[in-house]
């Protein structure tokens, strides 16, 4: 890649390409794979992503929102797109879209057979999902009777799926109560396909989950977060590769004096000379006050710099007095080193929150 002048987020395709070869490579060949690019593909850019996990032959995507679907349509993606959390003022835009609802309560399934026959759909492809334990969305697993009284003898719709969401796959301390909503899962999609009188097909791994629950496959398993290099788990996050690395140059270098004080509110007093460099990037751009103040790290040259003080709305400033730099340099935020989990832990948090909190305002290019 041309040396960086600006703050980007690199989007390197052949990682993406590496970890969903990774991921397929645990499953039963017949297994199908949908890939989650719900909030804009983690952070990164859905339709380039979407794109390329398409020609690598994923059967399915997910987002979470009708609008995602929809821009996932204009970026070309042709594969089935299940919309997990579709509001029902959307309807009509989802079937324009050929999108997927994700039906999870009485009240949206009823407003959705309403508007397939509004639009004049008949077997129209829709996912129905219970909720086993996570108590987010989702039928109870005792509503089977209540579903099937509402779509008998209709034909505007045909359960495509049933899946449900595990809680704490990445928490092995927690593997009796993730096997409890395996069976309960397994137990329910029997009676519901006997009393619908076809196989729908059946999802409820997540990443973690084919990590630690793979025979729990069934027809189908989700991932999001191990697609862009994480798995929940340090000894999978060796085997994969991180999808994003966020960086950016330093602006201008100041020499400081004993007892000087850098950025708003005196946040940092130097006790000694000091060399700091500040970065056009800031908590407008996703990097919050949280890892100011001595808490997060950054990577100058190889070699590790605090942030100081309070993080500005557009701007960093980093201590680099031990490290040899200049103005115009490369720094990387996260990325191999450190990486988006390591970095976000130095404000006690997560990846997914990290990557998906990344700024639109952020130039995004793209590496094979």
């Amino acid at each position: 890649m041309p040396k960086t002048s600006e703050t980007l987020l690199e989007i390197d395709l052949g990682a993406l390409e590496h970890n969903y070869h990774y991921l397929r490579s645990r499953l039963e060949p017949k297994t199908k794979f949908l890939a989650v690019v719900k909030a804009y593909a983690y952070g990164s850019e859905a339709g380039s992503i979407a794109k390329k996990l398409e020609t690598l032959g994923v059967d399915y995507f997910a987002v979470a929102y009708v609008k995602e679907g929809i821009a996932l349509r204009k970026a070309g993606i042709t594969k089935p797109i299940l919309v997990l959390h579709p509001q029902t003022i959307h309807f009509n835009k989802l079937i324009e879209n050929y999108l997927e609802p994700s039906l999870y309560s009485q009240k949206v399934l009823r407003e959705f057979l309403e508007a397939a026959k509004r639009n004049n759909q008949v077997d129209y492809p829709v996912h129905i999902k219970f909720n086993t334990g996570l108590n987010r969305l989702g039928f109870s697993v005792d509503g089977i009777d209540e579903i099937m009284a509402c779509i008998k003898d209709r034909d505007e719709i045909k359960v495509t799926s049933f899946f449900s969401h595990l809680a704490a796959t990445e928490d092995l301390n927690e593997k009796e109560f993730t096997l409890k909503q395996i069976r309960a899962f397994k137990k329910r999609i029997q009676e519901f396909e006997e009393k619908l009188g076809y196989s729908p097909i059946k999802h409820i791994l997540n990443t973690s989950g084919i990590i630690n629950y793979i025979e729990a496959q069934f027809d189908m398993v989700r991932s999001g977060i191990g697609l862009y290099g994480f798995g929940n788990d340090p000894d999978i996050d060796q085997l994969l590769q991180p999808v994003v690395t966020l960086k950016t140059v330093i602006s201008q270098i100041h020499k400081i004096a004993p007892n000087e004080s850098v950025g708003y509110n005196r946040a940092y007093s130097s006790d000694k000379y000091t060399i700091t460099a500040t970065l056009p990037l800031g908590h407008a751009d996703g990097i919050g006050r949280q890892y100011g103040n001595g808490k997060a790290f950054v990577n100058v040259n190889g070699k590790m710099a605090p942030i100081i003080g309070n993080v500005c709305m557009d701007m960093i400033m980093i201590d680099v007095t031990d490290i040899e730099c200049q103005e115009g340099d490369e720094v990387v935020i996260f990325g191999k080193k450190p990486n988006a989990d390591q970095f976000a832990a130095f404000a006690h948090t997560i990846s997914y929150e990290l990557v998906t909190g990344i700024s639109q305002r952020i130039t995004r290019i793209l590496k094979d």
